[in-house]
């Protein structure tokens, strides 16, 4: 069951669905069924990334891998946003002129804030304000649940699971097999 209690609707409509914790829902359209039926919903409304984003190199010049990490302890573990959509959006911004590649080493580029981003923030800024309380709220509402990774973890693991049966009925021993692997996992996890 979920509680529909905020609007929140994703920037692009691209691969971000499967970051989505369904447990709490947003508004907003369903966008993809898990395993178990649960749904998960856009999470920015239409710009609402690029305040996040710049607001968050405004604080840090920062690599797009640590604004992903940043986002995801903003929301407190219940968002993850892919790098299917950040990188784009660092790469609009500084096409924008609102951000700009500091550094690059080893293929990491780091974005700092622009003068133009700067004012950008500054006139929008009961918008950034609203995005980064509405996180701030998830955070406290919802989050303190299991560590980002290993939320991480259980969505690969039922990913893995759905592309293996999506493939066709499964054997006695591939039952079998499979059934051993999880409750071998299962009693390491249980026992850690």
């Amino acid at each position: 069951m979920h509680r529909h209690q905020h609007g929140y609707r994703h920037e692009h409509q691209g691969d971000d669905r499967r970051h989505m914790r369904g447990g709490f829902g947003f508004g907003g359209q369903h966008r993809h069924r898990g395993l178990h039926g649960g749904r998960t919903r856009r999470v920015f409304d239409q710009g609402d990334l690029r305040y996040v984003l710049l607001q968050l190199i405004a604080d840090k010049p920062s690599h797009g891998y640590e604004l992903i990490k940043a986002i995801e302890e903003k929301f407190g573990g219940t968002y993850s946003p892919s790098p299917g959509i950040i990188y784009p959006t660092l790469t609009l911004l500084e096409e924008l002129g609102y951000a700009r590649i500091a550094a690059e080493t080893g293929g990491r580029k780091l974005y700092s804030i622009t003068d133009e981003g700067t004012a950008f923030l500054a006139a929008n800024r009961p918008a950034v304000d609203t995005v980064m309380a509405r996180m701030a709220e998830i955070n406290q509402a919802y989050g303190g649940g299991p560590a980002p990774e290993i939320q991480r973890a259980m969505r690969n693991l039922e990913t893995a699971l759905m592309i293996r049966l999506g493939r066709g009925p499964l054997g006695v021993e591939q039952v079998h097999a499979v059934t051993a692997i999880l409750d071998r996992v299962a009693g390491e996890i249980e026992q850690s």
